[in-house]
């Protein structure tokens, strides 16, 4: 596994509207063909007069032969060197890097790496200029699922892979190293939790935030889908694989947050990224419906998450399909940017922890 530490290398432009293009096939009607007999006298002295004609106009007539001799020419290229005419062309397109002007890379996976890979896209995209980014957010397990059956070239993971993923040949390729913060709204007059409380109030132990010395508010428990990287993370991390109860489980990282923001008593979990970049919006308007909770006394910042301080994070990984070194130009490139100076001042930018 490639170390994102010391390693020198090398929001996402919106696609453009497609446009379908339909040919209509024109209408061409045939001539009659007639039989020799069909021929009045006067058609068949006209017929023998019209080859006088041509003869009479050498000039002419060789100049036909001869533009048809070479559309036939052309034609021929077309029909028996076609592959090799068309990838000739396709070598023209060719940069130095081996990417090709018509390349596109399609990623997908993780709603926690939303803001980092699209501002990753967005650095690749202006330094290859030729080649389109893009990105759907559709979580962890169906980020690798797309690669694994080859609709995507790179799937989003915040999770480690299973043993029956790697078994279908998806490889892990490191991408950072991310805080997950646990989240209140504001209302419930808590500012940190330890391990044992949080595990209690996800397990179903405690149901109401003056247990915990915070105001007469119940406890709502906000979690992420099943198959989202960062739920795996937050369970392993409780010992609660399977056990926890949520009031509601959200598909996003963007829906958890809008959540806890507009429901007093609310308490979730999220990218720290995400979180601090929501709490710090909040403040600008001069609202502070989001606390991010310290986590037996530590605070989630990016010092203690590098250190091990703050014990709540998860790998990041970018997942392929093979070891990149074996993958198209494209990919390798994207990993040679991902990996160099401009990867990692993206990574410091956005408080996300090298591996």
């Amino acid at each position: 596994m490639r170390s994102l530490q010391g390693e020198d290398g090398g929001g996402t432009r919106r696609p453009e509207r497609e446009e379908t293009v339909e040919i209509r096939s024109g209408s061409v009607k045939s001539g009659t063909v007639c039989s020799e007999e069909g021929y009045s006298e006067t058609q068949s002295e006209k017929f023998r007069s019209g080859s006088r004609g041509f003869r009479g106009q050498g000039g002419d007539w060789w100049r036909a032969i001869l533009l048809l001799a070479g559309m036939l020419l052309v034609l021929g290229n077309l029909v028996f060197s076609g592959p090799n005419s068309r990838e000739s062309a396709r070598e023209a397109e060719q940069t130095k890097e081996g990417l090709y002007l018509s390349d596109c890379l399609r990623i997908a996976g993780s709603s926690s790496m939303e803001r980092y890979v699209s501002a990753l896209a967005e650095g690749f995209m202006d330094n290859y200029p030729e080649v389109e980014v893009t990105i759907q957010f559709t979580g962890s397990s169906a980020g690798i699922a797309a690669v694994i059956g080859g609709t995507a070239d790179i799937g989003l993971s915040s999770r480690d892979l299973t043993e029956e993923e790697r078994a279908q040949g998806a490889v892990e390729n490191p991408a950072g190293l991310d805080g997950i913060a646990v989240c209140a709204n504001s209302a419930n007059g808590v500012e940190g939790l330890t391990g044992k409380q949080l595990a209690e109030i996800y397990t179903g132990g405690i149901y109401h935030w003056r247990e915990l010395g915070g105001n007469d508010v119940p406890v709502v428990v906000i979690g992420r889908e099943a198959g989202s990287g960062t739920r795996d993370a937050f369970e392993k991390f409780l010992k609660a694989d399977g056990s926890c109860v949520y009031t509601n489980e959200l598909d996003s990282t963007g829906a958890v947050l809008a959540r806890i923001l507009s429901t007093p008593g609310a308490v979730g979990y999220a990218s720290l990224e995400a979180a601090d970049r929501v709490r710090n919006r909040a403040w600008e308007k001069e609202q502070s419906e989001l606390t991010i909770l310290s986590l037996d006394g530590a605070e989630p910042s990016l010092e203690n998450i590098t250190d091990g301080t703050y014990p709540l994070n998860r790998p990041l990984f970018m997942v392929t399909k093979g070891e990149t070194a074996l993958l198209s130009p494209l990919v390798q490139q994207w990993f040679a940017y991902i990996y160099g100076e401009e990867g990692r001042a993206v990574r410091e930018r956005l408080g996300i922890a090298g591996q």
